[in-house]
């Protein structure tokens, strides 16, 4: 954070300033979980849905916060509170202050805004990683890409800061638009419109009209790096104030970068031929595994190489990514007892898309010894997908066993009965697919990851190769099944 005044901030945020004890400090820092409170912190008092921020004001003071931005007065705090309507829309105001504050600094700043349906995170993680070689670069932890979490880590850009890469996420129009007005883009990405969300935008169509405002969210002049291969992305270019870079797999001479000869070892990561707009080429053999990390890749790639970075250099940045986001295709092994598996744990979240990417991760995956292992995958519960809900469920159960997996579990609730129907659908739509095949694949739906684990256990007890995909929205517990797995 650039540092501010107690009346700096207040003013930013059309607060009024109630004095506490003692003389007002500078804030270097803002955040709005209590136990992150520091000197110099800024605490914003957020009222959740199980925690009030209000209840902990006179504890940051404890801790050496200078204020916290309140939405009433809280007795005895100890500290400066600076009183304003909404605590969210005055953090969204202070980041908006802070860009701004950068922005007037000597030195080069850069603002990246990325979104898209899938790959967001992975792109931010790898696009993080090739800017960090450049200069000093603040990105999100995790998935930070709402009106809370993008502040909260615009807030972290500081005097020295080069880039901010900022991923913006959205569940219905508006929200990106917003967020771009918080944290304008002198650059921006569109990765892909798929289906996540979309009973809350009703079409693919409303889909990305709402990823099109980052474009038109863009600065004066900006940059619009658009992905050349979706058909709903590509219109965006004619909304971009500036120029606009593509990137894709088909490529043509407009394009800023193209992959062209992909193929994947053993483990399912990507290798291939990066060839740039000038006719330079260069092999690139991705950290991360996941044959869809192709595209992330790229976009990633045509931004660093548009700040100063070389081919060659990006090749080697991104072959020594191996581990991003937690729970994005995350390779562990998991020993219980006898039994040990491979895990490849992409539980993060989950749509139709993301779906797919990582079971065909799952079917190219090989050991070192480059034997077909016995593959097992647990599919949880996709959310926010709208009346079609269902079917769609189906199609991905029903896309897993055309794969030809070798055991299909499908996860759902004993205590929500939506998130247990959801897994009953995709492991129907499964159980249709393999009716009549030769071998028939073992399809199960466990009611909760208890009773999941005990069947993943119990078949890698009998398979010593075996490597098990977990995939399914938070909700779905998944997560929770591989942090266990964790605690080996």
């Amino acid at each position: 954070m650039v540092p501010m005044s107690v009346e700096e901030i207040a003013q930013a945020v059309s607060g009024r300033v109630i004095a506490g004890e003692g003389p007002f400090g500078t804030a270097t820092g803002a955040v709005s979980d209590s136990r992150q409170a520091k000197a110099g912190s800024v605490f914003v008092a957020i009222k959740g849905e199980h925690v009030d921020g209000h209840d902990f004001v006179a504890k940051v003071a404890a801790q050496g916060a200078v204020a916290a931005i309140v939405d009433h007065e809280v007795e005895s705090a100890g500290l400066p509170q600076i009183v304003v309507t909404d605590t969210v829309d005055a953090l969204g105001e202070l980041a908006r202050h802070n860009i701004a504050r950068r922005r007037e600094l000597p030195g080069d700043f850069d603002l990246i805004g990325l979104t898209g349906s899938v790959g967001k995170t992975t792109t931010k993680d790898l696009l993080s990683a090739l800017l960090s070689t450049v200069g000093p670069t603040v990105a999100p932890v995790g998935s930070f890409n709402n009106e809370i979490g993008l502040p909260l880590t615009a807030l972290k850009v500081g005097p020295e800061t080069r880039f901010f890469v900022a991923e913006m996420g959205a569940s219905h129009i508006g929200e990106i638009a917003r967020l771009t007005r918080i944290a304008p883009p002198n650059l921006a990405i569109v990765l892909k419109v798929g289906v996540a969300h979309l009973g809350e935008f009703g079409s693919r169509e409303r889909i990305a009209q709402a990823k099109s405002e980052i474009v038109q969210g863009l600065l004066p002049g900006g940059v619009a790096v658009l992905n050349a291969d979706d058909d709903h992305v590509a219109p965006m270019a004619a909304l971009a104030p500036g120029e606009v870079a593509w990137f894709g797999l088909a490529g043509g001479c407009e394009h800023e970068v193209v992959a062209r000869d992909i193929t994947s070892d053993e483990s399912d990561h990507a290798e291939f031929t990066l060839v740039t707009a000038s006719g330079n080429s260069v092999p690139v053999h991705l950290g991360i595994p996941g044959r869809h990390n192709v595209m992330n890749a790229l976009a990633a790639a045509t931004v660093a190489l548009r700040y100063g970075m070389t081919p060659k250099a990006v090749a080697e940045t991104l072959a020594a990514q191996h581990t991003i986001s937690p729970h994005r295709m995350a390779l562990s092994t998991v020993t219980r007892g006898d039994a040990s598996f491979t895990l490849i744990d992409d539980s993060f979240n989950a749509n139709p898309d993301s779906m797919k990417a990582g079971l065909d991760g799952l079917k190219a995956w090989r050991p070192a010894d480059g034997r077909t292992p016995f593959r097992v995958v647990l599919l949880g519960a996709m959310l926010e997908l709208g009346p079609d809900e269902t079917n769609l469920h189906a199609q991905v159960g029903a896309y897993a066993a055309g794969l030809g997996l070798d055991a299909i579990i499908a996860v759902g609730s004993a205590k929500d009965p939506h998130l247990d129907s959801l897994a009953e659908a995709l492991a129907a739509g499964a159980r249709e697919a393999v009716a009549g095949t030769d071998p028939v694949i073992p399809v199960d739906c466990a009611h909760d990851i208890d009773q999941a684990e005990r069947i993943v256990l119990d078949l890698a007890a009998e398979h010593p190769d075996m490597v098990v995909l977990l995939k399914g929205s938070h909700a779905s517990g998944l997560s929770a099944l591989a942090e266990r797995w964790a605690r080996n």
